[in-house]
């Protein structure tokens, strides 16, 4: 594990950039960016237009390591290239911005309440790779609807499982059990996720860490534990499917979290702006999640 990346995901102020939607989510966000779905056929072109997407927003001005700790990239943008470099090596070496890759492979129907992650068979491999490209660490979701508690053991069972693996593997785990904002006992869900997670870092030996991506709780600075624990690197928060401005003005009452968002990042942002619309745009994105991150 690189050291410099190490000591800024530590402890660097700023957030983490999650440019990481998948086959699954990708039409979406090509269309909230302004290309609709008519607008190509088939996947390769579906990919070519995300990365395109994703290259933009990497290399504008406003996109740096001053605001910016890290960026998770799914599978296909880590095996791509961005001003004619590796994408993570380029995140790292031109912007100091920390590479993260997204690991699993989505998730499993819903039982207990919740949604675990399929299988990763090939995990070992994707890690090697993920490793000789320069990624620092990784991120995985699964998705916790209800109050259930075996469900949401299971969901947290599986995340440190899979997680000891990928630090065997010399990679910094990102957990993330989403709590879905809808959910009807969302409080209730926290409360059982927070004890489960806390005791399966007691699992952990010592010096191995995790981060935790959350759902912004709805008790403030409910995971202040979480933020202090030292087997936790840092604590990150999703945005999902809040506004920006909703996300925002909920992770500033959460003392010590950072964002780690998505859709909230690129919210207006589209393929029609001009390279100067596009780049003010994303300034103020940065410029607002940074200040919520900052709190």
């Amino acid at each position: 594990m690189n050291p410099q990346q190490y000591e800024k995901v530590k402890s660097a102020k700023g957030f983490i950039a999650a440019l990481d939607q998948s086959g699954g989510s990708t039409p979406k966000a090509l269309s909230l960016y302004g290309i609709k779905p008519e607008a190509y056929s088939g996947e390769q072109q579906m990919f070519d237009l995300i990365h395109a997407m994703r290259t933009r927003i990497i290399t504008s001005p406003a996109f740096n390591g001053d605001r910016i700790l890290g960026a998770i990239l799914f599978e296909q943008t880590m095996d791509r290239q961005v001003e004619g470099r590796g994408s993570a090596d380029y995140l790292w070496s031109v912007k100091r911005v920390v590479p993260f890759l997204k690991v699993d492979k989505g998730l499993a129907d819903e039982g207990n309440g919740v949604q675990t992650m399929k299988a990763m068979p090939n995990l070992d491999t994707l890690l090697a790779r993920a490793r000789d490209k320069g990624v620092f660490g990784t991120k995985m979701r699964s998705v916790v609807k209800h109050a259930d508690a075996k469900g949401i053991e299971d969901v947290v069972a599986q995340q440190f499982e899979i997680a000891k693996q990928i630090l065997a593997a010399g990679l910094m785990p990102i957990i993330e059990p989403e709590v879905d904002i809808h959910a009807a006992d969302k409080p209730g869900a926290e409360r059982l996720l927070k004890a489960s997670i806390t005791k399966h870092l007691d699992t952990l030996a010592p010096p191995q860490q995790v981060m935790l991506k959350l759902t912004i709780p709805s008790v403030d600075d409910f995971y202040a534990d979480f933020v202090k624990h030292p087997k936790i690197l840092r604590v990150v928060a999703l945005s999902g499917g809040y506004s920006r401005e909703e996300a925002n003005a909920l992770l500033a009452r959460n003392h010590g979290v950072v964002a780690s968002f998505s859709r909230a990042l690129t919210e207006g942002l589209t393929a029609q702006q001009s390279d100067d619309e596009f780049n003010k745009a994303l300034d103020a994105s940065i410029a607002s999640i940074y200040k919520a991150s900052v709190t």
